[in-house]
Parts: C-alpha cells; structure tokens; sequence
C-alpha cells in the first residue's frame, strides 16, 4: 500500500460494493466521548491531490471514479454517470472568475480518463496474467505546498489492488518499479524523455489551482478543529484503544505515553481516516494485560499536530473507558466508504499498464 499521510478517499463511492471487496478499502471506527486538556500552536502546509480509480468485474457500479481533494477535503469530482466534472464545494465555483473554462477543460479531462482507463486495466490483466476476478487500478499526482517555505513537492503514482506499482522520483525524474513486471514502463518512460515535462505539467496545473483555491475556500481550508476523544474496550482483557475525531486537518499523530515518553511496544496505530463532515479520526490501541491496574493512570493518549507543538493529552482513567458491556452505549459506527491509499515519501511504485496524461 501507499503509506504515509497522503490518502485516497472517495466518500461514499464504493458504498455498494460487497463485503469481500469493500473489507480492501474500507474501515469503521467508534465514536465516543471524553474530557480531555490541550494546548496548541498551528501551523499548516497546503496539499492538493486527484485521485483516479478504475474497477472490472464489479456488476452495478461504475468503471471510474475520479475525485480532487484539497487539504484532505473533496472539492471536484467527475461524475461516471454524466462524464461531467463539478464542484463539490460550493465555493469552488468561484474558480470561473480566474479560469472560465475551467470545468469545461476538467469534463474534457475526465471523458479521456473515463475511456483511456477501460484500456488500461485490461493491459493490466495481461500484463500481471489475471485476467479474472475483480481488478482494481489507481492513480494518484498532486503537490505539497509550504506557505512558509515556498516549497513545492510533486508526487505521481500507480497501484493495483491496493499495492505499487509505478510512481515518480520528482529528485532524479526517474521512475520507481514496486513489480517486475513494470520495468518495461519505467524504462519506456525514462527514455521518451517526457518525464520532465509531465512532472512541470502537474507541478504547474496543481499549484495555480492550490493557490487559487485557497482563496476561495480560505475559511474552510484554513481551519483548525479539535478533536473528541474517546476510551474504548471491547472486554476488561481487551487492549484500550484511543479514538481520536472530529479534527482538521488530518496532519495529526495518536499515540501512548508512558510517565511523558512515548511508547513504541505493545501499541497498534491505526490509519487516518476522513469522516462524512470534512473532519478525520483516528486511533491507537495499547495492550495492558502486563501492566498492573494501579500503573494504569502513567499513562496518557497524546494527540498532536504533525510538526506542531499541538497536544491533547487524554489520562488513561478507567473510569472513563466505555465497554461493549456499558448500558446506553451507543457504538458509532463511521457509515464511510473510503479508498485508502497511502504514500510513503521518498519511495516511488510502478505501474505498467499507466497512461501519461499530457495535459495535466
């Protein structure tokens, strides 16, 4: 899988799907409520990601789904049953007034994908030789903004089933191939010499409207939400497991202290998922079955901001863990589909069966 804080998500699209596939991409988490203390120092970089998604052999569902996000927040998405591209914030219609065929040119973009993609998993079956059962083919390019900085990172890459395959290494313009069977793509592309001008393209196209888009939607982008945390225990010999939800952005860590140090052992991060608002959560379990009760309260669940001095430090009291057993407790479950794809920065996948798309 991609790893990392990058994450492809395309809520509600994949609601339909069955168990057996749905169980790849998706993930439930509970929602509680606890007290809890803070403090806080933002500071926020910028991001903007398309995300593309082509599926065979799954009946009563469309082919392509293709969905922008802006600082992990969905703006755009092209429809499969119009093949139009429209905005999914309001204020992202204010993008005519600096570019009017903007969602002109975007419909354009989402038509070619929509037929390029039907070709494409297909020559992805041959090329992995599985030409049966459900077959799913992503693409992900974006860039990172640091408002403080100016730094500008570019990323491009692929995945099949829920794996990589191809992506770019923006440092040498060179291509990364997580299979074998995508050599053959890495060196097609490093030698037809279009790979700088492919990574300008998505640098260019993604930073004019990262910038503009910012302007638009400044108030919801620019935001900072604190999160509701919650203890949560499925039996007394269960491990306690932090959620964390509700906040903005998703830049954020859960972890377990122990006496102020963070605990590596014994602990199970899980990932950071968007919620149907806008908001993210997340969670982290810790396994106590060594500890005596009388330690327990050493330990505390630390939210924070990555690269911020932001905390929300939460006391493992065990007054305040909710059981399965607790009369009234309502578990939540998160009722969204996501498509989760994780990019580990500074390491590339490959894809074979990818299409260079020139007028990104």
């Amino acid at each position: 899988m991609f790893s990392g804080h990058l994450k492809l998500y395309k809520q509600g699209a994949f609601q339909h799907l069955g168990s057996d596939i749905r169980g790849r991409c998706c993930r439930t988490y509970f929602l509680q409520e606890i007290n809890s203390c803070l403090c806080f120092n933002i500071h926020q970089s910028l991001q903007k990601e398309y995300f593309e998604t082509y599926l065979s052999e799954v009946p009563n569902f469309p082919k392509f789904a293709g969905v922008g996000v802006l600082n992990g927040l969905e703006i755009g998405r092209c429809n499969p049953e119009t093949g139009k591209s429209e905005p999914t914030q309001k204020w992202m219609n204010r993008v005519t007034e600096d570019d009017p065929k903007f969602w002109e040119w975007t419909t354009k973009f989402c038509i070619l994908n929509m037929k390029a993609g039907k070709n494409e998993i297909e020559d992805m079956k041959r090329r992995f030789n599985q030409t049966e059962g459900v077959h799913i083919w992503q693409r992900m390019f974006g860039c990172d903004w640091d408002d403080d900085t100016d730094d500008i990172n570019v990323y491009i890459q692929y995945a099949r089933n829920g794996q990589d395959v191809i992506s770019l290494d923006p440092i040498t313009d060179t291509w990364v191939a997580a299979k074998s069977e995508a050599f053959i793509t890495k060196l097609r592309w490093e030698t037809d010499g279009e790979t700088p001008r492919h990574k300008h393209n998505v640098q260019n196209h993604c930073m004019e409207l990262l910038k503009n888009a910012v302007s638009y939607g400044e108030k919801t982008l620019k935001r900072t939400e604190l999160p509701l945390v919650s203890l949560l225990q499925k039996s007394s010999s269960s491990p306690v497991t932090c959620h964390a939800t509700g906040f903005y952005p998703d830049r954020a860590r859960l972890f377990w202290t122990k006496d102020g140090d963070e605990l590596l052992e014994d602990v199970g991060p899980g990932e950071i998922l968007p919620n149907g608002d806008g908001t993210f959560q997340t969670s982290v379990s810790l396994d106590l079955s060594s500890v005596p009760l009388k330690n327990w309260d050493r330990h505390h669940c630390v939210f924070q901001v990555s690269g911020d001095k932001y905390k929300y430090v939460t006391r493992l009291d065990r007054s305040k863990i909710r059981t399965n057993g607790e009369r009234g407790l309502v578990i939540v479950a998160a009722a969204v589909a996501l498509f989760v794809i994780r990019r580990k920065r500074g390491q590339t996948g490959l894809c074979n069966l990818c299409h260079k798309y020139d007028h990104i």
